[in-house]
């Protein structure tokens, strides 16, 4: 192939345009693996598609903190302990309940990960253009919050990161929101 044939192969595979090749009839040809910029979910779809993402992170959670639990209790419950020698300077069985809880944190990290990535899998036709959609809207949440040097450890920014969004009303809710917090800290009341 020449360089100008995969140039062109490769801007017709980022940009998602249809070329036309002039070796034949000028016509393009779209074959069944290939989405058209057309068939990106529009911002309703995307949010509530953004939602269920955002209930699937959350049910995984409980039962992969679950597990965590279970598999701590499995392995420090069968460790054999001398209750006279302190681990770290703590009673064996205080440390080895503590390391349970650990395990259940650690469920508790790894559930949203897990769901998430269930997620993913049962909408993977359509993933590139959820991927696009969400760079876009996370630009829009970009550029339309509050000033992060006007927080305070007392009055944080309310959803800095619009994690909460699940709906257009919402979106509307969380500019409102923004605008009051920014005129509380720009405009102060006398």
């Amino acid at each position: 192939m020449s360089v100008k044939l995969l140039e062109r192969n490769l801007l017709h595979r980022a940009s998602g345009l249809r070329l036309a090749f002039k070796t034949g009839p000028a016509r393009a040809t779209r074959f069944n693996s290939t989405t058209s910029p057309t068939d990106q979910p529009n911002w309703q779809e995307f949010l509530k598609l953004r939602g269920s993402r955002r209930k699937w992170q959350t049910v995984t959670t409980i039962p992969a903190s679950v597990l965590g639990f279970l598999g701590g209790v499995a392995y420090f419950g069968n460790l054999e302990t001398d209750p006279t020698k302190l681990i770290m300077g703590v009673d064996p069985f205080m440390f080895y309940g503590f390391c349970t809880v650990g395990c259940v944190g650690a469920g508790a990290l790894i559930g949203p990960t897990i769901g998430s990535a269930i997620w993913r899998f049962s909408n993977r036709n359509s993933i590139a253009l959820i991927d696009a959609r969400e760079r876009e809207f996370l630009q829009h949440i970009a550029k339309k919050r509050v000033d992060p040097t006007l927080q305070s450890p007392t009055n944080p920014i309310p959803d800095y990161y619009g994690e909460k969004i699940g709906s257009l009303h919402q979106y509307r809710q969380w500019l409102r929101d923004q605008g009051k917090y920014r005129r509380k800290h720009v405009l102060p009341e006398n």
